[in-house]
């Protein structure tokens, strides 16, 4: 059965799921944002040891908690921790979906989270999200979020998409990831793209997120001042002292 959800919210959004007795959901430790009365929790390994490290090299924590009701329906919220999208993926019986790390936000119990090697030593030193990525399996739906807006591309067999690298948000296991270098001299002093681009070769989904938050923080970076510094910047540090400790 279908979990009933809604998501809220365009900046910075809220999923929220209803959980009726004999429903069962889990996330991250402190993926939690706020539930009801009704909610109860149970925190746990996911599987033992071995699915501990692997969800710790995958970005996420340690232990897993489940959320659950026994006493008539109750909601248990999460929120995005960035401006982005959260999705749902209604996953069949053995279908996965590979997802960029710490973009899981929680699934039903029988969905399985298990971390992703790339097939390429270079896709993941270069790849700009780091050598391991998340296999979300089915069956059951499971809920992720990225950054900014999503952009869904249907790739043909053989067809190759070059991405500037922190762009790729998630893909079908049938699409074949890589990284190459960028091509020509001038390219790569003047192109402002840096070194490497990734390349998605289908066939499969491709889904591109806007605005990677690491690209976001070096752009707001430029704009904070700077303690101790001179110029405009240090004269803004130096009056908003003198503006606090006049308070």
């Amino acid at each position: 059965m279908a979990l009933n959800y809604r998501i809220e919210g365009t900046l910075l959004p809220v999923l929220t799921i209803t959980l009726s007795p004999g429903e069962r959901i889990y996330s991250s430790s402190g993926g939690m944002s706020w539930m009801t009365q009704q909610i109860e929790m149970d925190t746990n390994t996911g599987g033992g040891i071995g699915k501990m490290f692997k969800r710790a090299l995958s970005g996420e924590s340690l232990f897993i908690v489940d959320y659950y009701t026994n006493n008539g329906t109750g909601e248990v919220a999460f929120t995005s921790e960035f401006p982005g999208k959260i999705l749902e993926l209604d996953l069949p019986e053995g279908q996965s979906m590979i997802v960029q790390k710490d973009s899981f936000l929680c699934a039903d119990k029988s969905v399985d989270l298990d971390m992703h090697f790339r097939k390429r030593l270079g896709a993941g030193l270069f790849g700009g999200e780091g050598f391991i990525l998340q296999r979300v399996t089915g069956p059951g739906q499971a809920f992720v979020n990225f950054d900014g807006e999503i952009v869904e591309k249907q790739l043909a067999p053989g067809e190759l998409l070059r991405v500037d690298t922190g762009h790729v948000a998630m893909f079908d296991p049938t699409v074949d990831f890589d990284v190459e270098i960028v091509r020509g001299f001038k390219n790569i002093l003047l192109g402002g793209e840096g070194l490497f681009l990734a390349t998605l070769r289908g066939p499969g989904r491709v889904y591109l997120q806007t605005m990677p938050m690491d690209r976001l923080a070096q752009k707001i970076a430029q704009y904070m001042p700077q303690v101790g510094g001179g110029g405009q910047s240090g004269g803004l540090n130096v009056n908003l002292g003198q503006i606090l400790g006049g308070r």
